[in-house]
Protein backbone atom coordinates (compact mmCIF):
# COMPACT_ATOMS: atom_id res chain seq x y z
CA UNK A 1 0.00 0.00 0.00
CA UNK A 2 1.02 3.41 -0.92
CA UNK A 3 1.82 5.78 2.04
CA UNK A 4 -0.41 8.95 2.83
CA UNK A 5 2.49 11.24 0.55
CA UNK A 6 -0.46 11.86 -1.39
CA UNK A 7 -3.26 12.23 0.94
CA UNK A 8 -3.91 15.64 1.77
CA UNK A 9 -4.02 16.33 -2.04
CA UNK A 10 -6.57 13.93 -2.41
CA UNK A 11 -8.80 15.04 0.63
CA UNK A 12 -8.87 18.48 -0.94
CA UNK A 13 -9.39 17.52 -4.56
CA UNK A 14 -12.92 18.35 -6.00
CA UNK A 15 -15.72 16.06 -5.82
CA UNK A 16 -15.35 13.33 -8.71
CA UNK A 17 -18.69 13.02 -10.46
CA UNK A 18 -20.45 10.12 -10.95
CA UNK A 19 -21.80 8.40 -14.24
CA UNK A 20 -25.62 7.93 -13.74
CA UNK A 21 -26.41 4.19 -14.52
CA UNK A 22 -29.25 3.79 -16.22
CA UNK A 23 -31.51 0.82 -15.17
CA UNK A 24 -35.40 -0.23 -14.75
CA UNK A 25 -37.16 0.83 -12.06
CA UNK A 26 -35.57 -0.25 -8.71
CA UNK A 27 -37.58 -3.70 -7.60
CA UNK A 28 -39.13 -3.41 -4.18
CA UNK A 29 -37.36 -4.81 -0.91
CA UNK A 30 -39.28 -8.76 -0.58
CA UNK A 31 -38.85 -8.84 -4.83
CA UNK A 32 -35.14 -9.45 -4.14
CA UNK A 33 -35.58 -11.53 -1.17
CA UNK A 34 -38.01 -13.43 -3.26
CA UNK A 35 -35.29 -13.54 -6.00
CA UNK A 36 -32.64 -14.87 -3.52
CA UNK A 37 -35.18 -17.47 -2.51
CA UNK A 38 -36.13 -18.75 -6.04
CA UNK A 39 -32.50 -19.63 -6.18
CA UNK A 40 -31.47 -21.12 -3.26
CA UNK A 41 -34.96 -21.62 -1.43
CA UNK A 42 -36.92 -20.34 1.62
CA UNK A 43 -34.68 -22.18 4.70
CA UNK A 44 -36.20 -19.94 7.29
CA UNK A 45 -32.78 -18.51 7.58
CA UNK A 46 -30.90 -15.61 5.49
CA UNK A 47 -31.47 -15.15 2.05
CA UNK A 48 -27.82 -15.36 1.13
CA UNK A 49 -24.64 -15.92 3.10
CA UNK A 50 -26.92 -18.50 5.31
CA UNK A 51 -23.73 -20.57 7.29
CA UNK A 52 -22.01 -18.39 9.13
CA UNK A 53 -19.82 -17.85 12.20
CA UNK A 54 -19.70 -14.73 14.92
CA UNK A 55 -16.79 -13.60 16.41
CA UNK A 56 -16.08 -10.48 18.14
CA UNK A 57 -13.30 -8.43 19.10
CA UNK A 58 -12.33 -4.19 18.34
CA UNK A 59 -11.45 -1.94 15.85
CA UNK A 60 -8.70 0.39 16.33
CA UNK A 61 -8.59 3.18 13.59
CA UNK A 62 -5.46 4.26 12.38
CA UNK A 63 -3.65 7.96 13.35
CA UNK A 64 -4.85 9.23 9.88
CA UNK A 65 -8.37 7.86 9.43
CA UNK A 66 -10.19 11.36 11.50
CA UNK A 67 -8.20 12.99 8.44
CA UNK A 68 -10.81 10.53 5.99
CA UNK A 69 -14.07 11.31 7.70
CA UNK A 70 -15.64 12.68 11.38
CA UNK A 71 -17.51 9.17 12.00
CA UNK A 72 -17.06 8.25 15.82
CA UNK A 73 -15.16 4.93 15.41
CA UNK A 74 -12.49 6.68 12.77
CA UNK A 75 -11.38 8.64 15.72
CA UNK A 76 -8.96 8.12 18.44
CA UNK A 77 -10.82 5.45 20.52
CA UNK A 78 -10.92 1.90 19.96
CA UNK A 79 -14.62 0.27 19.12
CA UNK A 80 -15.89 -2.77 20.04
CA UNK A 81 -17.00 -5.32 16.82
CA UNK A 82 -18.77 -7.89 16.17
CA UNK A 83 -18.06 -9.80 12.93
CA UNK A 84 -19.64 -12.58 10.76
CA UNK A 85 -17.80 -14.65 8.58
CA UNK A 86 -20.10 -16.96 5.90
CA UNK A 87 -20.38 -18.73 2.65
CA UNK A 88 -21.70 -17.15 -0.27
CA UNK A 89 -25.16 -19.42 -0.91
CA UNK A 90 -28.69 -18.89 0.86
CA UNK A 91 -27.91 -22.65 2.18
CA UNK A 92 -27.84 -22.94 5.98
CA UNK A 93 -26.18 -26.35 5.51
CA UNK A 94 -23.80 -26.20 2.45
CA UNK A 95 -20.21 -27.32 2.44
CA UNK A 96 -17.35 -25.05 2.90
CA UNK A 97 -15.46 -26.50 -0.23
CA UNK A 98 -18.80 -26.40 -2.34
CA UNK A 99 -18.04 -23.86 -5.24
CA UNK A 100 -21.26 -22.54 -4.29
CA UNK A 101 -19.49 -21.06 -0.83
CA UNK A 102 -17.95 -18.32 -2.65
CA UNK A 103 -17.77 -15.61 -2.77
CA UNK A 104 -17.60 -15.95 1.34
CA UNK A 105 -18.74 -13.01 3.22
CA UNK A 106 -17.48 -10.61 5.98
CA UNK A 107 -20.32 -8.30 7.69
CA UNK A 108 -18.90 -5.99 10.70
CA UNK A 109 -20.90 -4.27 13.36
CA UNK A 110 -19.03 -1.29 14.93
CA UNK A 111 -20.62 -0.67 18.38
CA UNK A 112 -20.33 2.90 18.83
CA UNK A 113 -19.15 4.85 21.71
CA UNK A 114 -23.18 6.48 22.00
CA UNK A 115 -24.55 3.11 21.37
CA UNK A 116 -25.60 3.60 18.07
CA UNK A 117 -24.07 1.24 15.19
CA UNK A 118 -23.17 1.13 11.90
CA UNK A 119 -22.48 -1.95 9.49
CA UNK A 120 -20.29 -2.90 6.73
CA UNK A 121 -20.94 -5.65 4.17
CA UNK A 122 -18.44 -7.15 2.45
CA UNK A 123 -17.19 -10.34 -0.07
CA UNK A 124 -13.82 -11.93 -1.14
CA UNK A 125 -14.35 -10.95 -4.54
CA UNK A 126 -13.52 -7.84 -5.92
CA UNK A 127 -16.69 -6.70 -7.80
CA UNK A 128 -20.83 -7.01 -8.01
CA UNK A 129 -22.44 -9.14 -11.02
CA UNK A 130 -24.83 -6.01 -11.33
CA UNK A 131 -24.42 -2.76 -12.24
CA UNK A 132 -28.24 -1.75 -10.50
CA UNK A 133 -30.73 -3.60 -8.36
CA UNK A 134 -32.87 -4.07 -11.22
CA UNK A 135 -30.09 -5.90 -12.87
CA UNK A 136 -29.55 -8.52 -9.61
CA UNK A 137 -32.80 -9.06 -10.14
CA UNK A 138 -33.31 -9.93 -13.46
CA UNK A 139 -29.79 -12.15 -12.78
CA UNK A 140 -30.83 -14.04 -9.70
CA UNK A 141 -34.95 -14.40 -11.81
CA UNK A 142 -32.78 -16.48 -14.89
CA UNK A 143 -30.90 -18.52 -12.04
CA UNK A 144 -34.01 -19.82 -10.35
CA UNK A 145 -35.44 -20.55 -13.57
CA UNK A 146 -32.03 -22.66 -14.65
CA UNK A 147 -32.23 -25.30 -13.73
CA UNK A 148 -30.87 -28.55 -14.92
CA UNK A 149 -33.89 -29.40 -16.51
CA UNK A 150 -34.64 -26.25 -17.83
CA UNK A 151 -34.41 -25.88 -22.01
CA UNK A 152 -32.03 -25.05 -23.70
CA UNK A 153 -30.76 -21.99 -23.83
CA UNK A 154 -32.10 -21.62 -20.19
CA UNK A 155 -33.01 -18.18 -19.02
CA UNK A 156 -29.90 -17.80 -17.80
CA UNK A 157 -28.03 -18.23 -21.04
CA UNK A 158 -29.96 -15.73 -22.44
CA UNK A 159 -29.41 -12.86 -19.88
CA UNK A 160 -25.64 -13.95 -19.88
CA UNK A 161 -25.69 -13.50 -23.28
CA UNK A 162 -26.18 -9.68 -22.77
CA UNK A 163 -24.60 -9.20 -19.66
CA UNK A 164 -20.94 -9.89 -19.77
CA UNK A 165 -20.22 -8.34 -16.28
CA UNK A 166 -22.30 -10.90 -14.82
CA UNK A 167 -20.80 -13.33 -16.80
CA UNK A 168 -17.45 -12.78 -15.55
CA UNK A 169 -18.28 -12.59 -12.05
CA UNK A 170 -19.82 -16.12 -12.00
CA UNK A 171 -17.20 -17.98 -14.38
CA UNK A 172 -14.04 -15.68 -12.04
CA UNK A 173 -12.00 -18.53 -10.15
CA UNK A 174 -12.76 -18.41 -6.80
CA UNK A 175 -10.39 -20.45 -5.05
CA UNK A 176 -11.25 -21.72 -1.61
CA UNK A 177 -9.80 -20.56 1.16
CA UNK A 178 -7.32 -21.80 3.86
CA UNK A 179 -9.29 -19.97 5.82
CA UNK A 180 -11.66 -17.43 6.92
CA UNK A 181 -8.68 -14.86 7.99
CA UNK A 182 -6.74 -15.48 4.61
CA UNK A 183 -8.90 -13.87 2.48
CA UNK A 184 -9.05 -10.26 1.63
CA UNK A 185 -12.62 -8.97 1.35
CA UNK A 186 -13.92 -6.20 -0.63
CA UNK A 187 -17.03 -3.84 -0.18
CA UNK A 188 -17.89 -3.05 -3.77
CA UNK A 189 -20.47 -0.21 -3.18
CA UNK A 190 -18.87 3.50 -2.85
CA UNK A 191 -19.48 5.65 0.10
CA UNK A 192 -19.04 9.61 0.30
CA UNK A 193 -16.39 10.45 3.89
CA UNK A 194 -16.80 13.90 5.07
CA UNK A 195 -14.04 14.74 7.86
CA UNK A 196 -14.45 17.35 10.66
CA UNK A 197 -12.91 20.43 8.52
CA UNK A 198 -15.41 19.85 5.69
CA UNK A 199 -13.38 18.18 3.14
CA UNK A 200 -15.01 14.76 1.14
CA UNK A 201 -13.90 12.13 -0.53
CA UNK A 202 -15.36 8.86 -2.04
CA UNK A 203 -13.85 5.26 -1.24
CA UNK A 204 -14.87 1.81 -1.47
CA UNK A 205 -13.88 -0.76 1.76
CA UNK A 206 -11.11 -3.31 1.62
CA UNK A 207 -10.18 -5.39 4.12
CA UNK A 208 -7.06 -7.21 3.67
CA UNK A 209 -6.15 -10.18 5.94
CA UNK A 210 -2.68 -9.89 8.47
CA UNK A 211 -2.20 -13.31 8.27
CA UNK A 212 -2.29 -13.01 4.18
CA UNK A 213 -4.17 -14.12 1.51
CA UNK A 214 -4.45 -17.91 1.23
CA UNK A 215 -5.98 -20.24 -0.71
CA UNK A 216 -5.97 -24.10 -1.25
CA UNK A 217 -5.29 -26.25 -4.89
CA UNK A 218 -8.68 -27.29 -5.92
CA UNK A 219 -7.55 -31.23 -4.96
CA UNK A 220 -6.60 -30.15 -1.23
CA UNK A 221 -10.48 -28.69 -1.03
CA UNK A 222 -11.77 -30.91 -2.45
CA UNK A 223 -10.46 -33.21 0.44
CA UNK A 224 -11.46 -30.83 3.23
CA UNK A 225 -14.20 -31.59 5.74
CA UNK A 226 -17.63 -29.84 5.02
CA UNK A 227 -16.98 -27.63 7.94
CA UNK A 228 -13.33 -27.23 7.53
CA UNK A 229 -13.98 -23.04 7.12
CA UNK A 230 -15.82 -23.34 10.60
CA UNK A 231 -13.51 -25.32 12.22
CA UNK A 232 -10.37 -23.45 11.51
CA UNK A 233 -11.36 -20.12 12.79
CA UNK A 234 -12.65 -21.37 15.98
CA UNK A 235 -9.00 -23.52 16.50
CA UNK A 236 -7.01 -20.11 15.34
CA UNK A 237 -9.37 -17.46 17.32
CA UNK A 238 -8.40 -19.93 20.42
CA UNK A 239 -4.94 -19.19 19.97
CA UNK A 240 -4.01 -15.68 18.53
CA UNK A 241 -6.50 -12.97 17.01
CA UNK A 242 -7.63 -13.06 14.01
CA UNK A 243 -6.77 -9.22 12.22
CA UNK A 244 -7.37 -7.75 8.96
CA UNK A 245 -6.09 -4.06 8.15
CA UNK A 246 -9.20 -1.85 7.20
CA UNK A 247 -8.49 -0.20 3.93
CA UNK A 248 -10.44 2.61 1.85
CA UNK A 249 -9.30 2.33 -1.96
CA UNK A 250 -9.85 6.09 -3.25
CA UNK A 251 -11.75 7.20 -6.21
CA UNK A 252 -9.80 8.56 -9.25
CA UNK A 253 -10.81 10.73 -12.04
CA UNK A 254 -13.65 8.36 -14.21
CA UNK A 255 -14.23 5.93 -11.68
CA UNK A 256 -18.22 4.90 -11.51
CA UNK A 257 -19.14 5.77 -8.38
CA UNK A 258 -22.92 4.71 -8.28
CA UNK A 259 -22.13 1.00 -10.12
CA UNK A 260 -20.76 -1.79 -8.14
CA UNK A 261 -20.03 -4.32 -10.96
CA UNK A 262 -17.02 -2.46 -12.36
CA UNK A 263 -14.00 -2.84 -9.75
CA UNK A 264 -11.48 0.45 -9.39
CA UNK A 265 -7.74 -0.34 -10.61
CA UNK A 266 -5.66 -1.46 -8.12
CA UNK A 267 -3.52 1.27 -9.13
CA UNK A 268 -5.45 3.85 -7.40
CA UNK A 269 -4.80 5.03 -3.75
CA UNK A 270 -5.52 3.36 -0.38
CA UNK A 271 -6.04 5.13 2.93
CA UNK A 272 -5.77 2.95 6.46
CA UNK A 273 -8.71 3.04 8.24
CA UNK A 274 -7.63 0.83 11.10
CA UNK A 275 -7.11 -3.26 12.36
CA UNK A 276 -9.66 -5.40 13.43
CA UNK A 277 -8.77 -7.44 16.30
CA UNK A 278 -10.85 -10.11 16.70
CA UNK A 279 -10.34 -12.54 19.64
CA UNK A 280 -13.72 -14.16 20.71
CA UNK A 281 -15.88 -17.29 18.69
CA UNK A 282 -19.57 -16.47 19.52
CA UNK A 283 -20.90 -19.85 19.93
CA UNK A 284 -24.52 -18.63 20.03
CA UNK A 285 -27.43 -20.05 17.65
CA UNK A 286 -29.20 -17.23 19.05
CA UNK A 287 -27.37 -14.63 18.69
CA UNK A 288 -26.69 -15.46 14.77
CA UNK A 289 -30.47 -15.62 13.99
CA UNK A 290 -30.74 -12.59 15.93
CA UNK A 291 -27.83 -10.48 13.92
CA UNK A 292 -28.87 -8.10 11.14
CA UNK A 293 -26.39 -5.99 9.49
CA UNK A 294 -27.74 -2.78 7.70
CA UNK A 295 -25.26 -1.39 5.06
CA UNK A 296 -27.31 1.61 4.74
CA UNK A 297 -26.91 1.98 8.66
CA UNK A 298 -24.32 5.00 8.16
CA UNK A 299 -22.50 7.81 10.90
CA UNK A 300 -22.38 11.28 10.28
CA UNK A 301 -19.14 11.72 8.06
CA UNK A 302 -19.60 8.73 6.20
CA UNK A 303 -22.63 8.61 3.25
CA UNK A 304 -24.11 6.34 0.64
CA UNK A 305 -23.02 7.28 -2.87
CA UNK A 306 -24.75 4.12 -4.73
CA UNK A 307 -28.25 3.75 -4.84
CA UNK A 308 -27.54 -0.25 -4.42
CA UNK A 309 -26.93 0.38 -0.62
CA UNK A 310 -30.28 1.91 0.26
CA UNK A 311 -31.91 -1.14 -2.00
CA UNK A 312 -29.63 -3.80 0.27
CA UNK A 313 -30.39 -1.86 3.65
CA UNK A 314 -33.96 -2.15 2.41
CA UNK A 315 -33.96 -5.58 1.59
CA UNK A 316 -32.02 -7.35 4.21
CA UNK A 317 -34.20 -6.21 6.73
CA UNK A 318 -37.10 -8.42 4.54
CA UNK A 319 -34.89 -11.45 4.98
CA UNK A 320 -34.60 -11.26 8.32
CA UNK A 321 -38.31 -11.11 9.19
CA UNK A 322 -38.95 -14.41 7.30
CA UNK A 323 -36.00 -15.99 9.27
CA UNK A 324 -37.74 -15.32 12.20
Amino acid sequence: MRKSSRLALILISSVIAATPVLAAEPPAPDQLVDALNGVFGQHHARAVHAKGIILEGSFTPSATASRISKAPHLQTTAVPVVVRFSNFAGVPGIADNDPLASPHGMAIKFKLPDGSETDLVTHSFNGFPSASPADFRDLLVALGHSGPNAAKPTPLDTYLASHPTAKAFLTAPKPAPESFATLPYFGVNTFKFTSAAGQTIFGRYQLQPVAGARYLSDDSAARMQPDYLIAEIRQRAAKQAVAFRLLLQLAGAGDKLDDPSIAWPDSRETAELGTLSLTRIVADDAADKSLLFLPNALPTGIEAADPTIEARGEAYPVSFGRRQ
